[in-house]
């Protein structure tokens, strides 16, 4: 969750959207030979220019490519501005006009971007609520996937077998019946958090001992867990490395944890200029949730393929686009 909330790192990005460390006035043509599929058909974006952005981890990498080539596909000219660094800089690369669109985030919109330190349960009233208060921003969100990258705890097989947990709440029942079971592996950040460890303890009435958490990178928690070194890791519910390494994904029973949801976060002003990209993105978003995400970023981060390319591979594969 650190590139939803660390935004100091961007702050400069946000204000000076002019700057060459932002990403904002790099930016190359996408090239990719492409042609209607499913979606697309009789070219509805031919002449439009539309440039496309994104954040700079793995699954924003993806997400920003699938939106690029698709748009390519209905005969757009793309300029590709996937990448920019932190949450800051893309959000204001939609809102000023410098970029077109992107798939951005209900969670990250409504607690970063609008100022809001309650998040709201219910994931549909959460994008309605994020869609209705960026009206007067000139963004216009358009409907969500059931993608969902937000925080949740994961055992490898071995102790999935052994303890049974599905759930949160289970996890807080067998931490009460043996609690030298439930060992935890986690951020710093998730930790600290309220709506991380200590509001989840709260929530489940869980009560995990101080010496039966240890903080590290994530990267660490992923091997962690898999090995078994702590029974249950913290985890983001897209990550690649979850289907990779073979860990069981507790549910959040309470629905405790901030909904994520990726949408396309597009310029009021670009989608009344060139409408037809509501269309072409709506059966893709549609066809976008967890386990297609995990597919995809494992691709990326654990076999060391190029975003892009996943990206063009998928669209084909689902029959969205044709090379």
């Amino acid at each position: 969750m650190k590139y939803r909330v660390r935004v100091a790192v961007a702050a400069s990005c946000g204000i000076a959207l002019l700057a060459s460390g932002c990403g904002l006035t790099s930016g190359s043509p996408l090239v990719d030979d492409v042609q209607p599929g499913s979606i697309g058909k009789d070219k509805p974006l031919e002449g439009a220019d539309i440039t496309v952005t994104s954040k700079e981890f793995t699954e924003q990498l993806v997400l920003g490519a699938i939106m690029g080539i698709a748009f390519k596909a209905a005969g757009a000219d793309v300029l590709d501005r996937t990448g920019i660094q932190g949450s800051i800089g893309a959000r204001e690369a939609i809102k000023s006009g410098d970029a077109d669109a992107m798939y951005e985030y209900t969670g990250t919109a409504w607690i970063t971007y609008l100022g809001n330190s309650d998040p709201i349960t219910d994931p549909q009233k959460q994008y309605e609520a994020v869609r209705d208060a960026d009206k007067k921003n000139g963004i216009t969100w358009l409907p969500q996937a059931k993608l969902n990258n937000t925080y949740a705890l994961a055992m490898n097989d071995a102790n999935f077998k052994k303890y049974g947990t599905k759930t949160l709440s289970d996890v807080a029942a067998l931490a009460k019946k043996d609690p030298k079971a439930v060992t935890l592996c986690v951020e710093s950040e998730f930790a600290n958090r309220a709506d991380g460890l200590p509001g989840m303890q709260k929530a489940y009435g869980m009560n995990v001992p101080a010496a039966n958490i240890t903080q590290m990178d994530s990267g660490i928690i992923y091997t962690q867990a898999s090995k078994g070194s702590c029974t249950f890791g913290e985890v983001y519910t897209t990550d690649g490395r979850i289907k990779a390494m073979n860990l069981n994904v507790m549910e959040d029973d309470k629905k405790f944890f901030p909904n994520y949801n990726a949408a396309p976060s597009i310029n009021t002003k670009a989608l009344k200029k060139y409408p037809a990209m509501a269309d072409i993105l709506k059966p893709i978003t549609k066809k976008l949730d967890n386990t297609v995400a995990r597919d995809l970023n494992a691709k990326v981060d654990v076999d060391g393929q190029d975003p892009h390319d996943v990206a063009r591979e998928w669209l084909v594969k689902e029959g969205f686009v044709k090379e």
